[in-house]
């Protein structure tokens, strides 16, 4: 459905206030009429015949229509009112119902900008297109009344002015679309510049940065130039429709005098081209043409035309749509431990993960962070990722993820190929590239990532844990998934899945189980733990990580922040430097120098042990014994062999994510 049967929809609507618009409107063009009328008449029936009080009787009344229509106008207001605000109410409940649907990052700006900016330009659309309709009618009438040979002198321009405006309303439509477009692509490319800056002059991708902004900004000015060439052909509507209907008039009056019209008839033609015709046209061109174009965008971007039937489906294909061997199954079955199985994955192919050759630098000159990757991680498998700060651990997770996109080689997930997203990483041949920042699960395709950050949205339980569902999830399988993960006690305290929830009233590892179950609970079998319990004690972590190694057909990655993380795991790779050792904990002891200083790092003999004696590794140890509010977390993200300093870890604060 187009804008304008969108508008037209919406006019049908509010025929009473449309009705009352017009009522008033016709009040106000009132004076429009008597001011030439009474002019006419004041000169020929008065001061020329040598009538003075006549003629000062018509210009009273032209006095008294003035009074009259300023009180229309004021009423006119009201009923422009009535019309415009039900437009800002819907605009604002269709781009919060979208946001919160869809997670749309524009849903603020459509809010705070887009929606005002629609609502005034619609308001004003509404007064110069009312104002030159009643007020063209008002003059028109009053030329035919006066002698209809003024008619037969103005309406023909006027008309050919207006009929000439209206064919470049939709080209102009399209060039100003065109230039907003360029103008938002060159904000949000400079908004990922900013950030990235230094990055930029360290890989010394200037050259390369500036001259992709160049182009971008070449686009806006051809567009620039398009708009502004349209825009001339503004001022020959003007001279058509305004301009000419006055010369006309001039270059005819011997010859109007001659038939019979009145020299007061003239001065009164005069004074509808000039104090009404002529200003209505100017209001309606420069409104009509700037403002009405805008709107059309910004109508057109708030309320998007619905995709087509067929292709619904597709956004809850994960969970709907058919298997490869068969028909769709019901998806939201409750399960018995809450694992949650989609019936639309194809089966499995190959490994749950395969990295084959893998480099990726943070820009063309940068020394690789990862370089020449080999791994294969089986289905079912539990991997742990260990090494010290700023070694690559997140990069290599957020590649996996297809937050960034690797310089060289290739990823799979069960056979699929990972390809990174442009909005968040780097172009293949080079360019400034960094980790988009995540705030909770995200599930993409076969995968799902778990950062530190985990983000709770205000809502009910159950809708933080089903964000990542596209159907409701059965209460039962919110309690096993919340039991399975340690979140049980929690949702009971809160008041079950019904619950509101308040992320400002929750500590962080309590968001942190949200988030974990949220993602338990999503039909990824591949879970990407990004220090994902980084704010959970010892026990909370160790039955969180088990129940996703548990997950039947479920694969568990997971960077260590614990020793203990890594001797849960079957296979532990350390990463260290462009180098990568994979293998079980006492393989890694024999083999891997680094493993065994980072295995010291985190037990060191003066540390006060973070387990309870009932701990079967008790070997995991607090930063030091004087860090006061660390709520026994183990801190091993500091270069091999140093402790992280008190005022780096604050209580219930977060830590910097590695790069």
């Amino acid at each position: 459905m187009t804008v304008y049967r969108r508008g037209l929809r919406f006019l049908r609507a509010r025929r009473r206030a449309v009705a009352a618009l017009a009522a008033w409107s016709v009040v106000e063009a009132g004076q429009t009429f008597l001011m030439g009328y009474a002019l006419a008449r004041a000169l020929d029936e008065g001061f020329l015949a040598g009538r003075a009080r006549t003629g000062l009787g018509w210009l009273g009344v032209a006095a008294l229509a003035v009074v009259v229509g300023a009180y229309g106008t004021r009423r006119v207001y009201g009923c422009v009112a009535a019309l415009v605000e039900p437009l800002r109410d819907q605009l604002v409940r269709h781009v919060v119902a979208r946001g919160v649907r869809e997670g749309d990052g524009g849903a603020l700006s459509g809010l705070t900008q887009q929606v005002e900016i629609a609502r005034d330009t619609f308001a004003g659309l509404v007064m110069v297109s009312r104002s030159f309709l009643f007020t063209a009618a008002g003059a028109l009438i009053g030329l035919c009344s006066l002698d209809p040979l003024l008619l037969l002198v103005v309406a023909p321009p006027l008309a050919a002015g207006v009929a000439l405006f209206a064919l470049t309303l939709r080209p102009l439509a399209r060039r100003q679309e065109a230039f907003l477009v360029a103008d938002e692509e060159i904000a949000a490319h400079l908004g990922g510049i900013c950030p990235a800056l230094r990055d930029i002059t360290a890989a010394g991708a200037e050259a390369l940065v500036t001259a992709d902004a160049g182009a971008r900004i070449g686009v806006e000015l051809r567009a620039a130039r398009s708009l502004a060439r349209r825009g001339v052909l503004r001022v020959a509507c003007l001279a058509v429709g305004g301009q000419l209907p006055l010369v006309l008039l001039l270059a005819t009056a011997p010859r109007l005098l001659a038939h019979g019209v009145t020299p007061g008839a003239l001065v009164g033609a005069l004074a509808y081209i000039t104090q009404s015709l002529l200003p209505a046209l100017q209001n309606l061109v420069h409104g009509l043409g700037t403002s009405g174009s805008r709107l059309e965008v910004v109508l057109r971007r708030l309320t998007p035309d619905p995709p087509p039937a067929a292709a619904g489906p597709a956004v809850t294909r994960q969970a709907a749509g058919p298997t490869a061997g068969g028909p769709a199954r019901p998806a939201a079955q409750p399960r018995p431990l809450g694992v949650p199985v989609c019936a639309d994955h194809p089966p499995a192919r190959g490994p749950a993960l395969s990295v084959s050759a893998l480099t990726f630098a943070y820009g063309p000159g940068a020394v690789p962070v990862i370089e020449n990757l080999d791994l294969r991680v089986p289905r079912g498998a539990h991997l742990a990722v260990v090494g010290p700060s700023g070694i690559g651990k997140s990069t290599l997770v957020a590649l996996v993820a297809g937050l960034l996109e690797p310089t060289s080689g290739t990823i799979r997930v069960l056979g699929q190929p990972v390809r990174g997203r442009a909005a968040h990483g780097r172009t293949a041949r080079g360019g400034s590239a960094r980790i988009q920042p995540v705030r909770g699960p995200t599930a993409c395709g076969q995968r799902v990532l778990i950062p530190q950050e985990a983000y709770v949205v205000t809502g009910t339980l159950a809708e933080n844990l089903g964000q990542l569902r596209p159907r409701p999830v059965p209460e039962a399988e919110l309690r096993a998934a919340a039991e399975a993960v340690g979140l049980g006690r929690l949702m009971e305290r809160l008041g079950g899945p019904a619950a509101e929830v308040d992320p400002r009233a929750l500590s962080a590892g309590e968001r942190q189980l949200i988030a974990l179950t949220r993602a338990y609970l999503s039909y990824a079998p591949l879970a990407l733990l990004d220090e994902a319990t980084c704010h959970l004690d010892p026990e909370a972590e160790e039955r969180a990580e088990r129940a996703f190694a548990a997950r039947p057909g479920g694969t568990l990655v997971v960077v260590a922040h614990r020793i203990s993380s890594a001797r849960r795991a079957a296979r532990v790779l350390v990463l260290d430097g462009r180098r990568a050792l994979l293998g079980d904990h006492d393989e890694l002891v024999e083999r891997s120098p680094l493993y065994r200083e980072l295995t010291g790092s985190w037990s060191r003999a003066d540390s006060k042990p973070a387990l309870a004696p009932r701990d079967p590794d008790r070997v995991d140890p607090v930063a030091g014994p004087g860090l006061a509010g660390d709520r026994r977390h183990v801190v091993a993200h500091g270069p091999v062999g140093q402790m992280q300093a008190a005022r780096d870890l604050g209580d219930g604060g977060t830590r910097g994510r590695e790069g």
